[in-house]
């Protein structure tokens, strides 16, 4: 039998429950992964809690949740080449993620380069195409000065040095608690909330493009510190602002090449993903209810073992 985390119905964190189920089998073209850790992301409450979220995913409870995850090939169906028994893979499947098991395509998942941590590939599926996709929609270059709201958080993080790659000079929205750290990756840290326009302003005269990873202020911020709407781009807040021609642009337009690209990155040093807490399956609404909370610096995964 394996263990899976089930949405009972639509609501907070209550409505995950553990439950168990005979092994699923891996179809002809397919693989199963033994998954070892699986991760968090703001849009597997935003789909539980029902809603437009919900719908746009088409999740109709009872059903699974969550969409990274990274472990092991334990089982191969028909006419599988690519990998073998054993190799350590990590990917993302929508709604079926936080599981002993999950069964996925087998041009679905990547290779897991040997240096990137079973933690940090279990939570890089959501969070590193997001970043990759939004950072690369802005052609950012030495020119630019970026506002990156939610610098600290899980895409946030990855696009500040994303960001810092391409030449630009960050700007993040973060709690202080964060700052240091930010300020060790290169990034310039502001607090988030009332004043942050005057902070910015404090840093630089002239803030030239917007990343937004947390919601509508870092929009507001950015059109009254005079950027473009063009120039900006939200995951966190579509539709907020309509008319100013703010971009969408998220992890759907980055493909496997660009998210092992990203894992190499991560896998040689060049770029820091922090797990800032790993809790066990059994444990995963409080995992939610730490997740909702905020103030995190990276990612948080469940772990199977």
């Amino acid at each position: 039998m394996a263990r899976y985390v089930l949405i009972d119905e639509f609501g907070g964190p209550e409505v995950l429950s553990i439950v168990h189920d005979e092994q699923p089998q891996a179809g002809r073209g397919e693989v199963r992964v033994r998954v070892l850790f699986a991760g968090l992301n703001p849009v597997d409450y935003k789909i539980f809690h029902g809603g437009p979220a919900a719908a746009r995913y088409e999740a109709v409870p009872p059903c699974g949740n969550g969409n990274d995850f990274s472990g092991v090939v334990d089982e191969l169906g028909d006419g599988v080449t690519d990998f073998q028994l054993g190799d350590a893979v990590f990917g993302g499947k929508r709604m079926n993620a936080q599981a002993d098991y999950v069964v996925v395509d087998a041009t679905r998942i990547i290779k897991k380069p040997a240096a990137l941590t079973f933690e940090q590939a279990g939570s890089l599926d959501i969070a590193g195409r997001a970043a990759w996709a939004s950072v690369a929609s802005l052609g950012l270059s030495v020119d630019d000065t970026v506002l990156i709201g939610a610098a600290a958080g899980g895409v946030g993080v990855l696009a500040c040095q994303l960001a810092l790659r391409a030449g630009a000079t960050v700007i993040g929205t973060a709690s202080p608690v964060n700052h240091d750290f930010l300020r060790g990756l290169g990034v310039l840290p502001v607090a988030y909330g009332d004043g942050l326009v005057d902070r910015v302003r404090a840093i630089t005269p002239s803030v030239t493009a917007a990343l937004d990873y947390n919601g509508a202020a870092t929009i507001d911020a950015a059109l009254e510190l005079g950027v473009p709407g063009a120039r900006i781009n939200t995951i966190a807040a579509r539709g907020h602002r309509a008319g100013a021609g703010i971009t969408e642009v998220g992890g759907q337009v980055a493909d496997l090449r660009d998210l092992q690209t990203l894992a190499e990155l991560i896998a040689a040093g060049e770029i820091v993903l922090p797990i800032d807490r790993v809790f066990p399956l059994e444990q995963v609404q409080d995992a939610y209810r730490y997740l909702m909370a905020g103030h995190l610096r990276g990612k948080v995964v469940l772990s199977t073992r």
